[in-house]
This record gives structure tokens, C-alpha cells and sequence, in this order.
């Protein structure tokens, strides 16, 4: 059997306290026009823990400095080509922070947010996801219900797992 080559991030579900999930747009090359709201975080570098790769993920991305361990809340393992540049998919641990309203700016420049793919940060309700009708998609998926679910019952004691 192949071996397959998944890229391990993490993501953090950053909810402050009227329940807003803030959000990064990522406006993806292939296919052309497609956009995805996903939560921010990225890739764990060789000899990184995945807290040390969300904390330096959280400041570049929107300046939001954890200075806890955050529980450890969803896991995805999406296995598809193309998913990810140069990957055979990723698997997406994801992390909940609760914080109060700010406006992200993170230590990154607009330019190498470009080059990331992220072109715009956005405080999203859950019923404002549940509701959109556009054609811009969240990742993952299903994220409202998984979000409202997070919400009412609070961090679950072990790792829900994802779909796509």
C-alpha cells in the first residue's frame, strides 16, 4: 500500500465572547474563483509542537498572542490531491480560544498574507454561516453545526472528528 503524504496543521477556533468565530478568507488558485472561510492556523514545521506551530501561527496571522494550552477540540483528516500544495491532503487538529472581540493584525504584511492565500479576516455568527447562500464555502464543511454544537455543550474530553 502507498504511503501517503498528509500535512499536519493546526487551526484555531477562536470565539470571542458573543459567540463571533473569526475567520480567514482564503481565495484558492485552482479552480480558479474559489474561495473558502476556514479557521486560522497552518502547517507544523519539522521540530515544532502543534502549540508552539498555533501560537506562531496566531501572531502572524491575526496578532493574537494564546498564553494557555487551548483545548484540543476537533480533528480532520481530509485525504484528497490537490487538497494541498505538494500533499496528499492534510490532517487539521484543531484548538478552541476564547477571547475578547479585537481586531486581528497580524505580524505578517498583506503581500505574504496574499501569498498564503488569505485575503481578508471576517467575526462570523454561527447563524450568519448557517444562513450564507453565496458560493464562497467553509471548511470544514458542515462548520455551523460542529460551531453550535462546540457552543451550547462546551470542549468536548476528546477530539470530535471531522468530515471534509
Amino acid at each position: 500500500m502507498p504511503t501517503v503524504n498528509l500535512r499536519h496543521s493546526v487551526r484555531a477556533i477562536i470565539l470571542a465572547e458573543d459567540e463571533r468565530i473569526l475567520l480567514c478568507r482564503f481565495a484558492i488558485p485552482e479552480p480558479a474563483g474559489t474561495v473558502v472561510w476556514a479557521t486560522p492556523g497552518g502547517g507544523i514545521e519539522p521540530g515544532e509542537t502543534p502549540l508552539a506551530a498555533l501560537r506562531r501561527e496566531l501572531q502572524e496571522e491575526v496578532g493574537l498572542a494564546v498564553p494557555t494550552d487551548p483545548p484540543h477540540v476537533w480533528h480532520q483528516e481530509v485525504v484528497a490531491p490537490g487538497h494541498a500544495k505538494g500533499y496528499d491532503g492534510v490532517i487539521n487538529d484543531y484548538f478552541l480560544v476564547r477571547t475578547p472581540p479585537f481586531e486581528p493584525r497580524g505580524a505578517l504584511s498583506d503581500d505574504q498574507l496574499a501569498a498564503e492565500n488569505i485575503s481578508g479576516l471576517r467575526w462570523w455568527h454561527p447563524r450568519e454561516i448557517a444562513s450564507y447562500d453565496g458560493t464562497d464555502l467553509f471548511s470544514p464543511r458542515d462548520l455551523a453545526t460542529f460551531l453550535t454544537a462546540l457552543i451550547t455543550a462546551g470542549a468536548p474530553s476528546a477530539p470530535i472528528h471531522l468530515g471534509l
